[in-house]
């Protein structure tokens, strides 16, 4: 007979809901995870694994492509396999599939798929008719894409799903949303030769982040033949005999673009539907569930962690907390999140990859408390490792609190961003100030070493600059 009853029932399998499921194992209790799709949620099977592989092929085409720079004969007339490209996308994404559910059998957590809705205190419904039993119950039901009425979903207006499984590399394309999702995929399919534009309502692309990085990430997409347009609206689409055409606003000028296919990449809401949210204490603010620090809503033994739970919608953010909230359940010590020491990633080319605040929120922060700032800055164009490997556009831009030396922000354009960030990432958790990271040694030659001059830079005391 199935067991029903658990410690800690886990609603939701991404890299929160079993990461929460295997925390919850480690510490003794017994748990369930419900699953409604595929284990590992949107982001292992629809989202960052195979969004990354994808962008891995378009940098391996990039290097064929610009292979004589480097001495190397003869691949220059590389050309993208499409369907190779997402066969490989595709069974990428599936290894690590089958990954989460190994640990899930390695932990000795029951898996049920099925979906699920609240059923009074400590109860689950699951649509196969059962019914399980347990004093908590983390909702990690993530997000989705948002839809947007003046473009209907379809055979030429694509979400991420079609976008990461396309049949054939469209002529032109038109992705509507310049955030992290939607710079990526213009990436990809500039890379493998698509016409690209790219379009969004704020005045500039990537807008979460610092403007100075902003400006520079744009600066390279038009480099790459990316036409960026900004403080631009779809106001209506309409199907033609190649592709779509698009009304567009930009500023109250009126104007028509036509593409072969749209990609929608405008957001997400949080996955708060039919979870029976309705006869409990839950608050829902714009689609996402609302927690404290510790991951608990206002219904006692049922919390929420991931895109559901809010901002930032990251997958790493879902995983600590996931850690954080059973760890507080269990009576272990647990220690709030603070978003500002999560570093966001975005995997263009080139990447982009901060932590902590903007320039402009710094500034404004310290006007607040009547203290200034220091902002240091350093180009790859001065650093050895990134001139021998040919990629020597970027910049590390930190900010730190003038009196204190603590390391507000740290944002850098770059290739390799998304894989140095961690550097100020571990500092900001540490509390590092100007001082430690000027007193740390960094390995040459290495591109992190654009790290510690960047720090040097804001004091004045830069090497290399």
């Amino acid at each position: 007979m199935t067991k029903t009853a658990f410690d800690l029932i886990v609603v939701g399998g991404g890299p929160g809901g079993y990461v929460a499921a295997i925390r919850g194992a480690q510490l003794g209790m017994s748990v369930a995870l419900v699953e409604r799709s595929e284990l590992g949620g949107i982001c292992l099977n629809w989202g960052c694994i195979p969004t990354k592989a994808l962008l891995h092929s378009a940098a391996v085409l990039r290097a064929c492509r610009e292979a004589a720079r480097y001495g190397v004969a003869d691949a220059g007339q590389a050309r993208p396999d499409l369907a190779a490209m997402v066969a490989r996308s595709r069974k990428v994404a599936d290894r690590l599939g089958q990954g989460v559910a190994h640990l899930m059998k390695k932990n000795g957590v029951t898996v049920f798929a099925a979906s699920a809705r609240l059923a009074g205190a400590g109860r689950l419904a699951l649509d196969n008719g059962a019914t399980l039993s347990a004093p908590h119950i983390i909702l990690a039901t993530g997000a989705r894409a948002r839809e947007l009425p003046a473009l209907p979903l379809g055979e030429r207006i694509w979400a991420y799903r079609q976008a990461l499984t396309p049949a054939e590399i469209p002529k032109s394309l038109l992705v509507v949303g310049a955030g992290a999702i939607g710079a990526e995929f213009a990436s990809f399919y500039r890379a493998v030769g698509a016409e690209v534009t790219l379009i969004d309502m704020t005045a500039e692309i990537l807008p979460q982040e610092d403007a100075e990085i902003s400006q520079l990430a744009r600066k390279a997409f038009e480099k790459q033949g990316i036409r960026v347009l900004t403080q631009c609206a779809v106001q209506s689409a309409s199907p033609t005999a190649s592709g779509v055409k698009v009304a567009l606003d930009q500023q109250g000028r009126q104007s028509e673009l036509e593409a072969e296919r749209v990609i929608v990449a405008a957001g997400i809401v949080g996955n708060v539907e039919n979870l029976g949210l309705e006869q409990t204490r839950v608050k829902v603010e714009k689609t996402h569930i609302v927690t404290d620090a510790l991951c608990r809503t206002d219904e006692p033994g049922v919390y929420a962690i991931g895109d559901v739970a809010g901002a930032p919608w990251l997958a790493h953010k879902a995983s600590h907390e996931a850690v954080l909230c059973v760890d507080a359940i269990a009576g272990k010590p647990a220690h709030p999140l603070d978003a500002l020491r999560i570093p966001a990633c975005t995997y263009s080319y080139p990447q982009v990859a901060s932590v902590g605040m903007t320039e402009a929120r710094a500034r404004e922060h310290a006007r607040q408390h009547g203290g200034d700032i220091r902002v240091g800055r350093f180009s790859f164009a001065g650093n050895g490792k990134a001139i021998a490997m040919g990629e020597d556009q970027g910049l590390v831009k930190t900010v730190f609190d003038a009196a204190t030396g603590e390391l507000l922000g740290a944002h850098i354009i770059h290739p390799e961003a998304s894989e140095l960030i961690t550097g100020y990432g571990v500092a900001s958790a540490l509390e590092a100030t100007e001082e430690d990271l000027m007193h740390a040694v960094f390995a040459h030659p290495t591109l992190s070493e654009t790290l510690h001059e960047s720090v040097l830079a804001a004091f004045g005391r830069a090497l290399h600059a």
